[in-house]
């Protein structure tokens, strides 16, 4: 067994783990304290002789000495900062994200000797370190509690009661919810979900959210990297009409994050906590990530769209289609620093989406002679059954670069036509691999390369 705590500093990694392993029978890793035997020196000397980035360095080497432990870990503030420290702490274990107020945990350091990292005022640097390590902190963790009004030993008892549901709560309507909960997995046909909580409490769970999901490759992705890194995870398909009863039976089991698909990239954000800035600029979330009973929304799709076209950069682009994935294409392209024109079957959509980023629009037909370096392509159409396309090889320039976000099947109608034509084509299995890749590391706090994406989708 092996448990990490995460957390600011303050927030009682230190006294919770010592505790917790107490009562647990096992040995407890304190990283700070192994990094100073390393070093011969106390973290302030570490700081003042060498720096961050060597302290950081001991910390990376102390961490993956510790990936097959069984006890509990305590881990220095920005230890998850670095994503391979998050794998070796994941692996075969599960992690606690500790927090607390900004001013609880500046009265808790008040004294300490440890050098300040900005340079700011005490509780300044302190609200300026978790904003910039909040993504990380949520990422690497499997559940969290807030300690600011809690002694240690009320954390290690919520520690020892959780019970896998991924936020640490009263659990008087344990029983209620449960009901509910296999009730939902039963009507989503996720009976094999629930016969698996049954058997390993502890597993998380992720999926993906849309109707209708079933062609998704997600499942199979993110699986084999669950395997891969060692990760009591499953991942599974929520396929509902309405996206209100996905979010109800989110809440209801140990889910970390979801994977948002059509329709629903838009209609999502109703029932979050909070969306990043990217998301709101596009008014679409693909991505949410769950902890304390909270869920945060993100856009990857833009990241899916504007990585391969970084080679187009300043050139023509038509985005064809107006909806969630149409915004991000729209929102890549202008950061990108293209002339974007938004074409789409209902003018009245094109014409709203072309007014939020200050671009040109139109209908599909007006496509016909464009001049335009880059194409990308945002509809449905094209995906099984659908095999149209709306393009044919005779409007398309040798000169364009044509990017299908379509990605089942691989090749698609467009893609063939575009081919025909003799443009570069990018495939959307491409905005698939660089969306994803940035989307396992907000869910899981875990950075895969391209080349690992790919190798687990072949």
């Amino acid at each position: 067994m092996k448990v990490a705590l995460i957390g600011f500093r303050g927030t009682g990694k230190t006294s919770v783990g010592r505790i917790l392993a107490d009562r647990l029978g096992l040995p407890f890793y304190d990283t700070d304290a192994l990094v100073e035997r390393r070093a011969g020196m106390p973290i302030p000397e570490i700081f003042r002789r060498a720096g961050e980035a060597h302290f950081r360095a001991l910390e990376r080497e102390v961490v993956a000495s510790l990936r097959d432990v069984e006890g509990v870990i305590g881990t220095g503030g920005g230890a998850v900062c670095d994503p391979a420290n998050v794998a070796d702490l994941r692996r075969q274990g599960k992690i606690y994200l500790l927090t607390a107020p900004p001013g609880t945990i500046v009265n808790r350091i008040a004294g300490s000797d440890r050098p300040g990292l900005t340079g700011l005022p005490p509780e300044e640097e302190v609200r300026t370190l978790l904003l910039r390590r909040k993504k990380a902190y949520l990422g690497a963790a499997d559940v969290c509690i807030d300690t600011g009004k809690r002694t240690p030993g009320e954390v290690v008892d919520m520690i020892v009661r959780e019970q896998g549901y991924g936020n640490v709560t009263a659990r008087e309507d344990a029983k209620t919810r449960k009901h509910e909960r296999d009730a939902l997995l039963e009507r989503f046909g996720l009976t094999a979900v629930r016969d698996m909580l049954e058997r390993n409490p502890g597993l998380m769970v992720c999926g993906i959210a849309g109707n209708p999901c079933a062609h998704s490759r997600s499942p199979l992705l993110y699986n084999r990297l669950f395997e891969h890194f060692e990760m009591n995870y499953h991942y599974t398909r929520f396929e509902w009409p309405d996206a209100g009863v996905i979010i109800r039976l989110a809440n209801l089991l140990p889910l970390k994050g979801l994977s948002v698909t059509i329709p629903f990239k838009a209609d999502v954000i109703r029932d979050l906590d909070e969306v990043d800035e990217h998301a709101a600029a596009i008014g679409a979330v693909n991505t949410v990530v769950r902890c304390g009973g909270r869920m945060y929304g993100h856009n990857t799709d833009w990241l899916g769209v504007r990585t391969p076209l970084i080679h187009r950069r300043g050139g023509r682009a038509v985005v064809l289609g107006a909806g969630g994935a149409a915004a991000a294409a729209v929102y890549a392209l202008r950061s990108l620093d293209m002339e974007v024109t938004v074409l789409a079957r209902r003018p009245e959509a094109a014409r709203k989406l072309a007014e939020r980023f200050k671009c040109r629009w139109g209908v599909l037909e007006d496509f016909r002679g464009s001049d335009a370096d880059v194409v990308v392509h945002t509809t449905p159409v094209g995906m099984e059954p659908d095999t149209r396309s709306l393009l044919a090889a005779d409007d398309l320039e040798r000169k364009t670069t044509v990017f299908d976000l379509v990605y089942t099947p691989p090749e698609t109608p467009l893609i063939r036509a575009a081919r025909e034509a003799g443009c570069e084509t990018i495939p959307g299995t491409e905005m698939f691999v660089y969306q994803a890749t940035e989307q396992f590391r907000l869910i899981t706090g875990i950075a895969v390369t391209p080349e690992l994406v790919r190798e687990m989708l072949a």
